[in-house]
Parts: structure tokens; C-alpha cells; sequence
């Protein structure tokens, strides 16, 4: 059976797809916007070997299978084959269809491709050293590369658009200013922002609030960089980056504490630690802003320890429901605020991502190799399917740390631009 009958068995003929293999067969409408190439039989054994989306990362990231045409729209018309994993029946049949030969072709995963093996060697799942493999596999990658992709404002968090028209930089600022407005910051403040990233945050609080920050990441690269930006914007005085693990923060009786994209690496049986930790670091009636990737629902796995996310992407990261955060946070002492879900906003946010990456593509192939590159085509396209079906959600949780009287320092309403 040739390769292009097996796809049409698995993927059906109605998908607008079409494929061209090495052993000349081919599949779908000629006219086709979006045409899958099986370029050699690496490909063949990669899928045979890991059926569904691990296997079809492994042949596109090696080279082995080409994309012609936009990566969102092929995932998103195989939005059930490459996310929901091909029916046990249908792979059954493909791979007797296929013969034995594919599955004795032993293959090791491109060199993206992060080893458990390997993971294992640096202890147990978020363990600090572990912890810090896992950052520096995804956030050191170059800063150059993540110029390209992010933009000027260096913030890989979901942004938050204040109207359809507004760009990526008026978002992230937007996104920026919510976060200070919900923690109530004012001059002469101190705010704790855990996870940092490349300093954005730190120095909007800064800038446009005249509080004091404190700022960690576990990246290095992040560290070096945002630093260097502190120093260009004359923000020395008011911001402090730090490269270390959020742990190992000594200082304590902070006015508001802002996590934007960190929860996602916590862990779930980190999570009471770290929700108490944060609530130790703040003054009685200080605030915290957790701001985070979530499930849609608490029935779900929490890490796919075998997809391709945890594989190439976020190693160890684990996603939680919404109402499991809240909870943790509750049963560690903060009292729940505000609690809003952003989850059209970062599929707009990745849009302009993944348009970023096209823009740079040849650029970003020279700068960190085409392996990588294709990662993260690859990840951000899906990402945004993932938030556009509800797969996957973004929350803010405004919290407070009550005083000893049971005192919120909250007002009685939010102002009426906020949010």
C-alpha cells in the first residue's frame, strides 16, 4: 500500500490537504493551499514509532517531512489527528499497512529533542538543578532569536489587547499596566516579580509607578539582558534583576508580588510552597498577581510526560485548572479578589509571534538552526488552535494577604478603567 493511500485511510479526503510522498504517491485536491511532503522513509519511521504528534514533530524538526503553506491552518484542519492522537484503530491499521521494516529502523529523536534520561541524571522533577536545565533548554535559546520573535517589548506573556486594532507593543504595555493597576502600585512601593523573564514587568512597575523592584529568572541570558536594559533606561536605582531560582529570595515584607508566566513550571506538588512562599514575602494587605497558562478543566492530565510540548518545548511543565490554583491559594490564606480569563488574547498574542518568526524565518534558521526554528513554528501555531478551542486558558488571580483585623486595603470598587 503506498504512502499516500495509508494518509488518506487515517486522515480522510476531506481535509483540504494535500501530500506528496518519496515513493511518488500522492493524496489530495491538486489545488491545495497546504501540501504535506514525505521526504524519505525517516519520516515513515518516526510516525511508525510514535504514532500521532510526537512522531510527526520528530520527521517535521529532522527535515524529514516538509510543510508547504501556513503551519496554523494544517493544524488547525488536523486539529483531531495532531492533539487528540490518531483512533488505536486507525493507527493499527497504518502501520500494518506500512510492513515491519519501518519499525525495526531504530532512530534517535532530533537533537531538540529533550531526553528524560538526561532529566533524570539532574534529580526529580523540580528540583532546583532539574528546574534550571528545563529554563535554560527553553529560555536560553538567544536573545537575538527572541528579538525577532517578541518584538521590541521582549515580553513572552500573553498580552492583553485593548481593542481588535491594537498592536503588539500597545498590548504588552496594556497587559503591563493591568497587572500594576490590579496590585495597586504607587511610588515608593516594593514589588517582588518572580519569573521576570527579560525584565518587562520590573521596569514598566518602575517607570511608570516609581515602585522598587526586585526581579528573578533562572535564565541566564534573560538575567544578562534585562540588566543591560535597566541600565540603558536609567532604571538602576528603582530596578534589581536577579539570576537565581525564586527560592532562594531572602528579602521579605514586599507590597505586592506579580508572577506572569511562571506558575506553568512550578509543579503541582510544588504548588502549596510556592503559594506560600509568596504569601510570606508580603506585607499584611500586600497583593499578588498570578498569571498564568491553565486547563480548561480539572479532569485533564496535568503533564503529557510523552507530547510534544513537555518533549521539545516546556520540559516538566505542568498545567492546572484555574479552580485548583484558586484553591491552593485559598488554603495557604489569600483571599480571592478577581479572577479573569485571557484566553482570546493569547491566541491574538502567538498570531503575531508566529508572524514575527515568518518575517525573520531565514534570519532565525542561520541564528539557531532549522531544528529549532521548526520547534517553534511548529509549538506557536499550535498553541494558537489550542487557545482558539479551549484546550488551553490564560487566568489572572488577583490575591491579598488579609491583615491581622481581616483587613483587605482593597477599595470597595475598582476604578472604572480597571479592568
Amino acid at each position: 500500500m503506498k504512502l499516500a493511500e495509508i494518509f488518506e485511510k487515517v486522515v480522510g479526503s476531506g481535509t483540504g490537504i494535500r501530500l506528496i510522498a518519496y515513493d511518488g504517491s500522492k493524496a489530495g485536491p491538486d489545488g491545495a493551499d497546504i501540501t504535506l511532503e514525505v521526504k524519505s522513509p525517516v519520516a515513515v519511521a518516526y510516525l511508525a514509532q510514535a504514532p500521532g504528534e510526537l512522531g510527526l514533530a520528530r520527521a517535521y524538526v529532522s527535515g524529514h517531512l516538509d510543510v508547504h503553506g501556513d503551519m496554523y491552518t494544517l493544524l488547525s484542519r488536523m486539529w483531531s489527528l495532531t492533539i487528540n492522537d490518531i483512533p488505536m484503530n486507525e493507527k493499527v491499521a497504518a502501520i500494518r499497512a506500512l510492513g515491519i521494516k519501518p519499525l525495526l529502523t531504530r532512530l534517535q529523536p532530533p537533537p531538540q529533542e529533550m531526553r528524560r534520561s538526561m532529566m533524570a541524571k539532574l534529580g526529580s522533577r523540580h528540583a532546583k538543578k532539574r528546574d534550571a536545565e528545563a529554563i535554560h533548554h527553553h529560555y536560553d535559546v538567544s536573545n537575538t532569536f527572541y528579538e525577532w520573535v517578541l518584538g521590541p517589548s521582549m515580553a513572552y506573556t500573553c498580552a492583553v489587547f485593548p481593542s481588535e486594532e491594537a498592536s503588539l507593543e500597545e498590548a504588552q504595555f496594556a497587559k503591563f499596566d493591568l497587572v500594576a493597576r490590579k496590585l495597586g502600585l504607587k511610588p515608593g512601593m516594593r514589588l517582588l516579580d518572580v519569573g521576570c523573564g527579560w525584565g518587562g514587568m520590573a521596569m514598566h512597575a518602575a517607570r511608570e509607578y516609581g515602585v522598587k523592584v526586585l526581579a528573578v529568572t533562572l535564565s541566564r541570558q534573560q538575567a544578562e539582558w534585562g540588566q543591560k536594559a535597566v541600565a540603558e533606561a536609567g532604571l538602576s536605582d528603582l530596578v534589581e534583576i536577579r539570576h537565581m531560582d525564586y527560592r532562594d529570595v531572602r528579602e521579605t515584607g514586599f507590597d505586592a508580588v506579580s508572577s506572569i508566566g511562571l506558575t506553568e513550571h512550578i509543579g503541582k506538588e510544588q504548588l502549596p510552597f510556592y503559594f506560600r512562599f509568596l504569601y510570606d514575602k508580603l506585607v499584611p494587605g500586600g497583593r499578588l498577581l498570578n498569571h498564568c497558562i491553565t486547563r480548561p478543566t480539572g479532569t485533564e492530565k496535568t503533564l503529557n510526560a510523552g507530547g510534544f510540548i513537555n518533549r521539545y518545548v516546556f520540559p516538566d511543565g505542568e498545567l492546572e485548572s484555574v479552580g485548583y490554583l484558586v484553591r491552593q491559594m485559598e488554603d495557604i490564606g489569600f483571599e480571592i479578589r478577581h479572577e479573569e480569563n485571557l484566553r482570546e488574547h493569547y491566541a491574538q498574542t502567538l498570531r503575531y509571534w508566529c508572524a514575527n518568526l515568518d518575517e525573520h524565518w531565514d534570519e532565525a534558521v542561520k541564528e539557531v538552526g532549522q531544528g529549532t526554528a521548526r520547534v517553534w513554528r511548529l509549538y506557536m501555531a499550535g498553541c494558537i488552535v489550542g487557545f482558539e478551542r479551549n484546550k488551553i486558558q490564560l487566568h489572572q488571580v488577583l490575591a491579598t494577604r488579609l491583615d491581622a483585623e481581616g483587613g483587605a486595603h482593597m477599595p470597595l470598587r475598582p476604578s472604572l478603567d480597571w479592568p
